[in-house]
């Protein structure tokens, strides 16, 4: 019974130690609020500069097809690329089902 009590508090204190740990540090994104203003008026006032920033550039018809075009070349790498890491992939699993079947 004693065992069974030791394992049980065991887990609760490893628990409480992995949920208590995001809050010491902040967790994965914690240091992102150290980017942003602490107050409410100057976060306000970055918001308003973030969201001008965003209407003007995608009112011009310029900018805004260069990120478009940019974007879509972007894609197409990426694209490209998945498309070769999948050939890479079948062509290693064509070599190990070709060692395993003993044609060499």
């Amino acid at each position: 019974m004693a065992k069974k009590k030791h394992k049980k508090n065991r887990r609760k204190a490893n628990e409480a130690a992995l949920t208590a740990a995001p809050a010491q540090n902040g967790g994965l994104l914690g240091g992102l609020t150290r980017l942003l203003p602490a107050r409410g008026t100057a976060q306000f006032l970055l918001g308003a500069a973030i969201g001008a920033v965003a209407a003007y550039v995608l009112a011009d018809e310029n900018i805004r097809g260069r990120l478009l075009r940019s974007g879509m070349s972007l894609y197409a790498e990426l694209a490209g690329g998945l498309a070769e890491f999948r050939e890479q992939v079948a062509d290693i699993k064509a070599e190990m089902d070709a060692g395993q079947s003993g044609v060499a």
